[in-house]
């Protein structure tokens, strides 16, 4: 019976096409044997007079016949069905193979996308617990946001005051002015030179080589520096050089390293030179030599220690110190010694007021601090 059409399977309906099949060659048999004996009956009625001996005689069906017949019929059967047996069994294990097959595929199928869903929800949970743990690392991290803001606003605001207490000292051992160190030699003080009219200040011990800018105001000398550096004149020492007097010359030893100002670092080097280094300066188209002789720091209020009774040309140059402060003021004066100064006028100060207790000597550019309070002060 077929379960899916409720009526009779495959199988059965072989089964009875063979069985019909059996018993209609039975059926011919038997027929054929019936109308070879009704052949013979009408030969012998045909011929009456013939001689017994002629005639054939009637074979009788015996049972020992029957059961050869019956025999081979069953034989031949039994090939049949076990013919048709043995390809529904050969049909059967193919079957079978085929859907054990599939059966493989489909739970190799199933354990393939199982293996791949626990890998996907492997992958969903490293995923998560990674997720997890960066927020709490996240969470642990903002507490700690103000403090490292805090402390990167106070780094930028330290760096901004003193920047250049790092810059500076390295300065005093680079070449602080624009002209290459292998360009400024050192000359022979006994021998008098014309030179430029452009007034230059030039220690080739430090590289210098840097215009002097005279004739400037007190309220000016500020500004006169970021050009170079400047002729400082107060009351007893106003001397220019070949004068008799002290010719001062201040310039910036420090300064912000974002600052524009291209001499923030021309006397960085200054507490480099010793007793016997030489000095240069180009005045009206005369090259002056000066000898070190002195170097001594004092307040920026000592406005006094540059005023000294001398019947020699001197100069001295000023600037702050330590490097990248403005806390004192270090003199480095030296003696002229070529050209001869003999005949020498003494310097002229008598357009220049006398010094009073709020005097300072110049200082380095303001801090950032400094710049932010003269702004604020209006000053």
């Amino acid at each position: 019976m077929n379960p899916d059409t409720g009526g009779q399977s495959s199988s059965d309906l072989s089964r009875q096409a063979a069985a019909q099949l059996a018993r209609k060659k039975v059926l011919a048999a038997y027929t054929a044997q019936a109308q070879k004996k009704a052949e013979e009956a009408n030969a012998l009625k045909a011929q009456p007079g013939q001689h017994l001996k002629d005639q054939p005689v009637p074979q009788k069906i015996n049972s020992e016949s029957w059961k050869k017949y019956h025999s081979a019929w069953q034989d031949y059967y039994q090939k049949y069905y076990s013919q048709y047996y043995s390809n529904a069994a050969r049909d059967y294990i193919a079957k079978e193979k085929l859907r054990e097959a599939r059966d493989k595929a489909e739970e190799e199928e199933i354990l393939s996308k199982s293996k791949a869903s626990e890998k996907d929800s492997s992958l969903r949970i490293k995923i998560r617990k990674k997720a997890t743990e960066n927020a709490k690392k996240t969470r642990r991290m903002r507490k700690f946001i103000p403090l490292f803001a805090g402390l990167t606003v106070a780094l930028v605001i330290l760096f901004l005051q003193y920047n250049r207490l790092i810059f500076a000292p390295i300065m005093a051992y680079m070449s602080p002015g624009n002209v290459p160190a292998s360009e400024i030699e050192a000359l022979d003080p006994t021998i008098t030179q014309t030179v430029s009219a452009d007034p230059r200040l030039i220690i080739p011990k430090l590289n210098v080589d840097v215009p002097v800018r005279y004739n400037v105001p007190l309220s000016g000398i500020m500004q006169a520096m970021n050009n170079g550096v400047a002729h400082y004149r107060i009351a007893g020492a106003s001397a220019y050089p070949g004068e008799i007097g002290n010719f001062i010359l201040t310039g910036h030893s420090a300064g912000d390293v974002y600052s524009s100002n291209p001499y923030k670092y021309i006397f960085s080097g200054l507490e480099r030179l010793e007793d016997g280094d030489l000095i240069y300066v180009n005045y009206n188209s005369v090259r002056y030599t000066y000898r070190v002789t002195k170097k001594e720091v004092v307040e920026p209020t000592n406005v006094a220690a540059l005023v000294v009774q001398t019947d020699k040309p001197l100069i001295t140059l000023v600037t702050c110190t330590p490097l990248g402060t403005s806390r004192y003021r270090l003199l480095v004066t030296g003696e002229q010694i070529s050209p001869s100064y003999e005949g020498a006028s003494q310097g002229s100060g008598q357009d220049i007021p006398a010094i009073d207790e709020s005097t300072a000597l110049p200082s380095n550019e303001p801090s950032f601090f400094e710049g932010l309070w003269n702004w604020f002060t209006g000053q």
